[in-house]
């Protein structure tokens, strides 16, 4: 279905993420990756979904030669704890203190994807709860050792060991936490 509303389309999608990729070929969207390094960096005033917003369509911005036939897609994943932005972490050590910090509370995943061609853009976004129980010290450091979750916001994953173990609760998209409203782009492209 979704192949075919594409087929006019040559769909870009902006991301190294292995788990946005995963997704696009899971809707058996033809695309093709291509990449551009941005400073992933915000006005400090901007809150929550704010961010994410900012940071997708900062990303499409990298973009500057689209053709009438190119539909990119770009998009970003904050952890949002007590009005603070957890992006990802630099370390073991930085990952160590997101970890902690999430630890025993209630936090969430913010993405926001941008769908973007020569004629329009369009910037969605999506919130999830995720509670987590109270982690150990050496839980903490058996996932970082592990899972090595530096290319992850707020230094975890959801589909991996951490999660099995920590989650208490999550209210929303669980595929959010992964990395895309996945519901929410198949909405929107189906839309075009």
């Amino acid at each position: 279905m979704l192949k075919e509303k594409l087929k006019d389309f040559h769909v870009i999608l902006a991301s190294k993420s292995p788990r946005r990729q995963q997704f696009f070929k899971d809707l058996h969207i033809d695309f093709t990756i291509q990449f551009k390094e941005v400073e992933e960096v915000y006005p400090e005033e901007l809150q929550g979904t704010e961010i994410t917003d900012f940071l997708a369509d900062l990303k499409s911005k990298a973009f500057t030669d689209l053709s009438q036939k190119d539909l990119l897609i770009t998009s970003d994943t904050i952890v949002w704890l007590e009005n603070k932005a957890l992006g990802k972490p630099k370390d073991e050590e930085e990952a160590f203190k997101m970890l902690r910090s999430l630890s025993g509370k209630k936090h969430e995943v913010i993405t926001s994807i941008s769908i973007k061609n020569n004629n329009f853009q369009k910037i969605i976004n999506d919130s999830t709860k995720v509670s987590f129980k109270e982690l150990s010290d050496e839980e903490i450091n058996y996932y970082i050792k592990n899972y090595k979750p530096f290319d992850k916001a707020g230094a975890y994953g959801i589909q991996e060991w951490i999660g099995f173990i920590a989650i208490d609760t999550i209210e929303g998209s669980y595929f959010n936490v992964v990395g895309l409203p996945v519901h929410k782009l198949y909405k929107e492209l189906m839309d075009l």
